[in-house]
Parts: structure tokens; C-alpha cells; sequence
């Protein structure tokens, strides 16, 4: 029963989508956003997309990309179903392990500002560097290896 990424495919851009859309849709509204499909689909295109799973099921998925100095989470996602479950905290910490492995002393997202994922991010090591708008930019010092 442990957790495992596996890399996501152009077959998993419409999970993914949904994924995205279903748990981001209030902060949207609340934020006076507009979804857009295709400016997911680029910018899934232009990033490195991981599914996170247990077993043979699917949980979610986890969006990233990088500069010079940091790994961006940009989408981190699990469906309902999974949630409070470990699978953020194991994803979370794997992602940090990424970056050290890297080279990469920042691990660095944005969270809206309403969203309860914060106190997991805050919980795991991030702390909040700056705000716009309804978001929160967050970052964790990673020790490079």
C-alpha cells in the first residue's frame, strides 16, 4: 500500500484537467477567475506532470517546473476520495528530495489564500515569502546535496 509516482502521459492530460477544475472551481469563482481548458492543456504541455498513486489506483497528480534556483510545484491535486490520507505529506516530501537531488535550494508554489492546503504546505516546511492579489507565494529551503 505505499504511495509511488508514475510519469503522466498526453492520456492522462483529461484526468488531470478535471482533477484541476473540480477542486479549483470555488477559489476561481471566490477570485473572480475564469478557467480556461486550453490554458491548461499548455501549460501541462510545457511542464513535468506526475501521477501519484497507491497500488494500482490513481489519487492525483503533481504539476512542476523549475528556474536556475528552484522547483515550482504549480498543480498538486489528490481526488476527494484520497485526501487526509498521507498521499500530499509522502508527494510533499518527495518533491523536496527532488529538488535536492537537483541541486535546486528552493521548492516554491502559490496557494490561494482561502484554500486549507496552506496548513499542510506550513506543516511540511514552506512558509509564506510574499502575496498578490488572493494568493499566497510560499517557499521551503531545501538542502542541496
Amino acid at each position: 500500500m505505499a504511495f509511488h509516482l508514475r510519469a503522466a502521459t498526453e492520456q492522462d492530460l483529461p484526468f488531470a484537467r478535471a482533477l484541476t477544475h473540480e477542486a479549483m472551481n470555488r477559489y476561481y469563482v471566490q477570485n473572480q477567475l475564469i478557467w480556461s481548458n486550453a490554458g491548461f492543456d499548455t501549460a501541462w504541455a510545457g511542464r513535468e506532470n506526475w501521477l501519484i498513486c497507491r497500488d494500482d489506483h490513481t489519487l492525483g497528480f503533481i504539476s512542476l517546473s523549475r528556474d536556475g534556483g528552484a522547483l515550482y510545484i504549480r498543480e498538486l491535486h489528490l481526488l476527494q476520495a484520497y485526501r487526509g490520507q498521507g498521499a500530499g505529506t509522502w508527494v510533499l516530501e518527495q518533491i523536496a528530495l527532488k529538488a535536492q537531488a537537483q541541486a535546486l535550494g528552493l521548492l516554491r508554489l502559490t496557494v490561494f489564500k482561502t484554500n486549507p492546503a496552506r496548513r499542510l504546505y506550513q506543516r511540511m516546511g514552506f512558509s509564506i515569502v510574499g502575496e498578490e492579489d488572493g494568493f499566497w507565494r510560499m517557499e521551503r529551503v531545501c538542502r542541496v546535496r
